[in-house]
């Protein structure tokens, strides 16, 4: 569904369990960072991605925050092919899925902003299958904490 058919309440971001989700590309565009961030709160997550299958991505998504105990309510996207399984996101999360409109980043602008912040821990150019899961969790501590 487009982000104008989105509940109102979710641009005022006074309730928690309205998360963005984006990714961050790494070297050569072969692997990428998934990065959900709940709106009201802030809090984000930040997944390693070895591959651009859309299954994988989706199952990260679902991982990243089925494990939260809050419960998600709506996920905003942008348009990218790379979220093409977002029915299996809907379905497995009972979330109601929105997509921003092309090229309008800032209808997603908290995701897009930390997504800058965790740049500067992982410039551009930065190759994901070098980085470990160690140096995700400290990003994603500091992130949070």
């Amino acid at each position: 569904m487009s982000i104008d058919d989105r509940p109102p309440v979710v641009d005022h971001r006074c309730r928690i369990g309205d998360w963005e989700d984006d990714r961050i590309m790494g070297k050569g565009r072969k692997n990428a960072l998934l990065t959900p961030l709940e709106s009201k709160t802030l809090y984000t997550v930040i997944v390693r991605l070895t591959g651009k299958r859309t299954g994988l991505l989706a199952k990260a998504s679902i991982a990243s925050i089925q494990t939260l105990k809050q419960k998600t309510k709506t996920m905003t996207f942008d348009k990218g092919l790379e979220f093409a399984g977002h029915e299996k996101i809907a379905k497995r999360l009972d979330a109601g899925i929105y997509f921003a409109h092309l090229y309008v980043s800032w209808e997603r602008e908290i995701n897009e902003k930390t997504n800058g912040r965790i740049r500067q821990y992982f410039p551009k150019g930065t190759d994901f299958k070098e980085v470990t899961e160690q140096q995700v969790k400290e990003v994603m501590s500091r992130l949070n904490n």
